[in-house]
């Protein structure tokens, strides 16, 4: 079965809980960031909707990780101002705890640094741009056979905010590709990594432009004013993809997701 649904374009996260909890939905999904500010934003909301608790946990701030998953539904690493190349000892754990949901083929989703992680984990490159470009801020984006038969309706651009990007992991399935940084979504097994932010609220927006805003400033990012003009036109069906992929992603099971790719 795919992620498919009759309302792709349904945009409000409905909350679907149901009477008593089904024995995945006991298990709370593990959230994983990366500064103390950090929320897990639309992925949250969307999780919440479903039924699902959530264990925050921030491994840079000396929280730990499970030794395992099985008193988790699966586990979300997000993003963050740092690389997945830093020497710092908490990026290298983070690193190799994947190994743990990947061995347990329990769901997990990186995001951004997440995916980056998820990549070095499985053996891949992350790097800059050769040319230093950038993509920070609204930029097309184009599913592969696979990425449709998974989960359709993808949106024609997705937010950004990165400047390194990896090489799609050997034996991954590549969902969605793009210009400057060509993998874009990926599946391995059980695992996927989208290398842009669906999780992106409004008022987050608000506050990576303010906070952030010398990244505007490099090769091939997108103006402050662009990133709210152009979510005024894509926002919509980027928050609808995130709600049918995220139901997919923690709902079916491994095998099923697979079946669903075929």
């Amino acid at each position: 079965m795919s992620f498919r649904s009759d309302q792709a374009r349904v945009v409000p996260f409905a909350r679907r809980r149901p009477a008593a909890a089904t024995p995945e939905q006991a298990r709370p999904v593990l959230i994983v960031l990366h500064q103390e500010t950090s929320t897990p934003g639309r992925i949250g909301n969307a999780l919440r909707a479903l039924g699902y608790r959530l264990d925050i946990r921030r491994p840079r701030f000396g929280d730990a990780l499970p030794e395992t998953l099985e008193q988790h539904s699966g586990a979300v690493i997000f993003g963050g101002p740092m690389s997945a190349n830093d020497p710092d000892e908490y990026v290298r754990r983070e690193i190799d705890w994947i190994a743990i949901p990947l061995r347990e083929q329990r769901p997990l989703l990186g995001i951004c640094l997440g995916a980056q992680m998820l990549a070095r984990q499985l053996g891949a490159t992350v790097a800059p741009h050769a040319q230093g470009r950038v993509e920070v801020g609204y930029y097309p984006i184009r599913p592969t056979d696979a990425g449709r038969a998974l989960c359709p309706d993808w949106p024609a651009r997705v937010y950004h905010w990165h400047g390194e990007g990896f090489e799609l992991p050997d034996g991954a399935e590549l969902l969605a590709e793009g210009n400057d940084f060509p993998v874009q979504a990926f599946q391995f097994g059980n695992a996927f990594g989208l290398q842009f932010h669906p999780d992106v609220t409004y008022a987050m927006m608000h506050r990576w432009t303010a906070r952030g805003c010398v990244r505007m400033e490099q090769p091939g990012a997108q103006p402050r004013h662009r990133h709210f003009a152009e979510r005024a036109v894509y926002d919509a069906a980027e928050r609808a993809w995130l709600t049918h992929f995220i139901a997919g992603w923690i709902v079916r099971t491994p095998r099923a997701m697979l079946q669903a790719a075929e």
